[in-house]
């Protein structure tokens, strides 16, 4: 019986965006909402004296480099998916161990982790980033002995490279980037995991230990799938938090999208046509990662009704 209900669970769960319930208050404002856009439409046609120009938007947006590169929107676009891949890793790696750290009875773990989430949660992020920059940019990287790698790189790359890391005269603040960002968000995860952490039973830990199992063991296949299932949608509010905060990073001349945007806006004169591209590029990135995660979450449900059912 428990195994038919899993079975009936993977059906109906498999692919959630193909099926849509919506009652009637959910049509009501869809109707509100059409009807909102066609009067905001006709009104701006009325009141708003501006010539779109699309043609030409689309035109300069799709115009390859004079060096034959790809488009420098696109380059900024592929800037901003690294920026925020290398972020991400970097923010659920720390945000991990600060979460375990704040959950852990040993106060040489906790007051540091505390410490260092208050302290980042507490201060803006742009003010932040100014300040870790210019840390990072004349202590950190001479202390790391990274100044030959990231200022004085002159030898070619090869595509990989190009790609992982763009160009490498910009890779300190490529560097400078994925440190203050992952930074910002991995004091919002370690908050996130040490809530999930702080979910589980008491039941589950005593049955782990009363198993005889090692501390990872326990993590791996008792605690962790029970976390990643409950904190996957807050995971996944902040990676699209993350991808919208890298805009930040183009204060500090890191070509992401928003400092690719400004300069074509800039220089065209297209500045609704530009900063509606670069808006509709944004929203797709932080579509794209709802649905990933929304998968991730189910993926998780799934292993853990497996695991009930067993």
């Amino acid at each position: 019986m428990n195994r038919t209900k899993t079975v009936l669970y993977e059906k109906r769960s498999l692919k959630p965006w193909l099926r849509l319930s919506l009652n009637k208050l959910d049509y009501a404002l869809l109707v509100a909402l059409l009807g909102f856009v066609i009067w905001l439409t006709h009104r701006a046609e009325l009141g708003v004296n501006y010539n779109w120009r699309w043609q030409e938007a689309f035109a300069l947006i799709f115009t390859p480099t004079s060096n034959g590169d790809i488009p420098y929107f696109f380059q900024g676009l592929v800037a901003t998916l690294r920026l925020s891949v290398w972020a991400m890793v970097l923010a659920l790696v720390l945000g991990t161990l600060l979460g375990v750290a704040r959950h852990s009875q040993f106060s040489w773990f906790r007051i540091p982790a505390n410490a260092f989430v208050q302290l980042v949660r507490n201060i803006p992020p742009l003010v932040f980033v100014f300040i870790f920059y210019f840390f990072v940019s004349n202590q950190v990287i001479p202390l790391l002995g990274l100044e030959n790698l990231l200022r004085e790189h002159h030898d070619p790359t090869n595509a990989i490279q190009h790609w992982l890391f763009g160009p490498s005269h910009l890779w300190e603040n490529l560097f400078s980037g994925i440190v203050c960002i992952g930074m910002l968000s991995s004091a919002y995860i370690a908050e996130v995991v040490r809530s999930g952490l702080a979910g589980i039973a008491q039941g589950q830990w005593e049955a782990a230990h009363s198993l005889g199992l090692s501390r990872w063991v326990k993590y791996r296949y008792v605690i962790a799938p029970q976390v990643l299932a409950a904190i996957t949608p807050a995971l996944a509010g902040q990676a699209i938090s993350l991808v919208k905060d890298s805009s930040i990073v183009s204060l500090i001349s890191i070509q992401e999208m928003t400092f690719v945007g400004t300069e074509i806006a800039n220089s065209s004169g297209l500045i609704f046509e530009i900063w509606l591209l670069v808006g509709g590029a944004y929203l797709g990135l932080c579509l794209s990662l709802s649905l990933l995660f929304r998968r991730l979450e189910l993926r998780s449900l799934r292993h853990l009704s497996l695991h009930h059912s067993n």
